[in-house]
């Protein structure tokens, strides 16, 4: 099979032969139609001090199934997150990280839902919403961050609010249920949020600490760091929660199931809808790495194992 894979730090990313690999006690075996590219592994390949499976979101059928494990049965449609090398044509999933496709959805449709909208739904619930206020969220066009549009207005937003990158991505924002569309640059960011989800960190922590009311609540998800004065919250009377997936996926597998039944319902109603980006194949992943680490992207880019051209919103 094939498999994504770098040799250094930086990368580059090359496309290598090896044979397909065997499920373990309480594994799956998939052979994969998409693969959610994510800036977590981008920044991987850029930052870790060794070499690291390209993990991440996957979806297919299942072709083997590994002893212990019954939930599922070949030919079942699955997504999960892989911990080993998902950038490939065969991946190994854990069946407890596995949820089912409804026949409705593509695979690109479900990497672009499942593990995105666990995060945007996830930071949300962290920022105790209440309906009739109004949400901040940064990142607005990005994997997670569109879906995080969606839910704030599902979990009843009276205005929401998306901060970009760039003023041309506006236009998609806005498409997702958006009232209003600030850039980073932007010294106004317009009327004070109840609460903000923060995809960004670093420099941008500041002005969406700014952005809120007094009482004010920021949900940090990144993985980008940041710093945040003291007095800032003190003064206003904010506060700010830092929110973890992977905390919710080992600690409290019956809530990230619940969340997981949750997406999908709103998907099948259509009250949620993950954009595709770009569909590119294994041999554009590096393409796909820079669309994620240049924030160029408007929903999800996804990588596909068959012969794709790649396709933009």
């Amino acid at each position: 099979m094939r498999r994504v894979r770098y040799e250094s730090t930086g990368g580059p990313l090359f496309l290598e032969e090896t044979p397909v690999p065997e499920p373990g006690p309480g594994e799956l075996l998939v052979r994969c139609e998409a693969v959610g590219v994510t800036l977590p592994v981008v920044r991987k390949v850029t930052e870790a001090a060794e070499p690291v499976p390209l993990g991440g979101e996957v979806a297919g059928e299942i072709v083997a199934v590994g002893a212990g494990a019954g939930r599922f049965r070949t030919g079942d449609r699955v997504t999960g997150l892989c911990f080993g090398h998902g950038y490939a044509d065969y991946a190994v999933l854990r069946e407890d990280m596995a949820s089912p496709i409804p026949d409705t959805a593509t695979a690109a449709d479900a990497v672009a839902l499942v593990r995105s909208g666990l995060v945007a739904l996830g930071a949300l619930e962290a920022a105790r919403p209440q309906r009739g206020e109004a949400a901040l969220i940064t990142a607005a066009a990005s994997g997670v961050g569109h879906l995080a549009v969606q839910l704030a207005r599902v979990r009843g937003a009276r205005r929401v609010v998306g901060a970009v990158s760039d003023p041309a991505k506006a236009d998609f924002v806005r498409s997702l249920g958006a009232d209003e569309v600030v850039t980073y640059r932007d010294e106004d960011w317009g009327d004070p949020a109840d609460y903000a989800l923060d995809a960004v960190g670093g420099d941008l922590l500041s002005p969406a600490l700014a952005a809120l009311t007094p009482g004010g609540r920021l949900v940090a998800y990144s993985s980008g760091g940041g710093t945040i004065q003291t007095y800032d919250l003190l003064v206003g009377a904010k506060s700010v929660v830092g929110f973890q997936m992977a905390r919710i996926a080992r600690g409290e597998p019956e809530l990230y199931e619940r969340w997981r039944r949750e997406l999908w319902e709103l998907f099948e109603s259509g009250a949620v809808k993950p954009a595709v980006h770009g569909e590119f194949t294994l041999e554009e992943a590096l393409e796909a790495h820079v669309a994620v680490e240049t924030r160029a992207n408007r929903g999800k880019v996804v990588l596909h194992t068959g012969v794709t051209r790649a396709r933009f919103l």
